[in-house]
């Protein structure tokens, strides 16, 4: 008696495909080619603090392939706010360029206060969220 059981096969309920090993059905899974992201400083805190605070958020948007999306909004997002609260914070500062020529470290001093001040605002209005 010669049972040959055929090399694939496809579940119609699910849509799964099945590949034949020895004696038992082993689904084809495998997660689709999503776009390559480089992630800077903005993106990587976002995907730890998933990783490690929202796992059922990180896990969702994993399976259902919206990760690098998110990814790449935040980040994008993020080094926009930052600039633009650096520009207003320059401005309520009155700190010019021609400042970097008479008082360098004044100006760089503020200059470091400042960007500290819109990364903390960044990180609380869309990192640590």
């Amino acid at each position: 008696m010669d049972n040959k059981l055929p090399k694939t096969k496809i579940d119609e309920r699910t849509g799964i495909e099945y590949h034949l090993e020895g004696d038992y059905y082993i689904p084809n899974l495998a997660m689709p080619k999503q776009e390559k992201i480089v992630l800077n400083k903005y993106g990587k805190m976002r995907l730890n603090y998933l990783k490690e605070h929202k796992k059922a958020d990180y896990t969702i948007m994993l399976m259902d392939e919206t990760l690098n999306a998110h990814l790449k909004e935040i980040q994008e997002t993020a080094d926009t706010r930052v600039q633009q609260i650096i520009t207003e914070l320059k401005a309520k500062s009155n700190l010019t360029e021609e400042m970097k020529n008479t008082d360098m470290l004044y100006w760089v001093g503020t200059m470091n206060s400042i960007k500290a001040q819109a990364e903390e605002i960044v990180f609380s209005e869309l990192i640590y969220v």
